[in-house]
């Protein structure tokens, strides 16, 4: 290491003095011989990351290819110092140089040549340190990764997965706040609707009996939709827990969901409800916009789209109604109406209190205030979320 060291500081200090020297300096900032160490000098901030964040495993995947291209530029551009340098020193001695007359002016060019192969030696030793720092980094960054890697395993084998239940009239910002708590927890958003779909497109068993259903004409009944939830929730990205959006709708299908969490030793660990007055999401409702592929929502007083125009009346002109994405055509949907609402709303109540009723003896339930800024909304939710405190 003490020679390393010696032999490093050789090189820099001999670097120092061929910078001190015009006519080198000159020839070598015409080949730009030194330009292509700049990777060795190069120092750059590194961000911190939670050691269980998807962003620290994507930022240390980045680093190790980076390192590793540092490492082959480096090793390559020592190559390429040192021939330059034998090249130029070779081609400054003139065989008329090796005259007795000449000798002083050969000697003069060796000594000139000197720091050259000097500081050659000295990068050399710095890249080859360069690279074991490099190898050392890039299995500290293997460890870690494989660490995280077991801690998740561990943590989705043995400990009780997080089970949420998201409440919420038409119009309360379930759709806004979902998504939100998703990102949060890393769990996903599981909508019934699109189970559903997915069930029956992967033609799975309770799949294709909910296909045959549906094709007569009727309903699917609980056990199948139970079934299908069952099923999803066996996949990866549920390992941790997962958020159901519009199920339960009646007190039945609760009683049916606990039964099937429980052959699993699992239960509802939340039961967030958001909570708006009726008169207040009329007007939410019935200016509500969407954009049928994608589902983004939009609102004519709230989140109006970009190219929203109205009439002298002050009401939106449909044809004005764009997707700020695509430029698609936005839509009402056709329950998005005051009449339809009331019906809905009455429908919401009547199956919703008994499932609250239902789950607040474990504990779990709780109301947000849904009817103030999203900020407030989701300060609240975030309230809802923690684990009550021992004190």
């Amino acid at each position: 290491m003490f020679a390393m060291n010696s032999l490093r500081s050789s090189g820099l200090a001999s670097l120092k003095t061929i910078e001190s020297s015009s006519s080198v300096r000159q020839s070598l900032h015409k080949s730009n011989s030194f330009g292509c160490f700049s990777p060795i000098f190069r120092s750059a901030r590194q961000p911190t990351f939670s050691s269980n964040s998807s962003s620290h495993k994507k930022f240390l995947s980045t680093k190790a290819s980076s390192l590793q291209t540092t490492t082959t530029t480096t090793t390559t551009s020592t190559t390429m110092f040192a021939s330059l340098t034998a090249r130029r020193v070779a081609t400054r001695i003139p065989k008329s140089a090796f005259s007795s007359a000449a000798k002083p002016a050969a000697e003069q060019q060796r000594r000139m040549a000197v720091p050259l192969f000097a500081a050659a030696a000295g990068l050399t030793v710095m890249a080859v340190a360069s690279q074991q720092q490099n190898k050392k980094t890039q299995n500290d960054g293997a460890v870690s990764t494989a660490s995280v890697k077991e801690v998740e395993a561990k943590f989705g084998k043995y400990w009780p997965r997080n089970i949420l239940i998201l409440f919420g009239p038409p119009g309360a910002g379930k759709g806004t706040h979902g998504p939100k708590i998703e990102d949060m927890l890393g769990v996903p958003q599981l909508s019934t609707g699109d189970m559903l779909r997915a069930a029956v497109s992967a033609q799975s068993e309770v799949g294709k009996q909910a296909q045959a259903v549906m094709k007569a004409g009727g309903l699917v009944s609980d056990d199948i939709v139970v079934g299908i939830i069952k099923d999803r929730i066996q996949e990866p990205d549920c390992q941790f827990g997962f958020i159901l959006d519009g199920f339960p709708r009646t007190l039945k299908q609760a009683k049916a969901l606990d039964v099937m969490l429980s052959q699993e030793g699992a239960v509802v660990t939340k039961v967030i409800e958001l909570q708006v007055p009726d008169e207040v999401l009329e007007e939410r409702i019935c200016g509500r916009w969407i954009h049928k592929k994608s589902g983004r929502s939009y609102h004519v007083k709230y989140a109006p789209p970009k190219s929203m125009k109205k009439d002298a009346a002050g009401a939106p002109i449909v044809a004005s109604m764009k997707d700020d994405v695509t430029g698609d055509d936005l839509m009402q949907r056709g329950d998005d109406t005051a009449s339809a609402l009331v019906k809905r709303l009455n429908g919401y109540h009547g199956e919703t209190v008994p499932i609250l009723d239902h789950y607040k003896p474990h504990g779990v339930v709780r109301a947000v205030n849904a009817n103030q800024g999203m900020d407030g909304v989701w300060g609240e939710v975030l309230k809802s979320l923690e684990r009550p405190s021992s004190a």
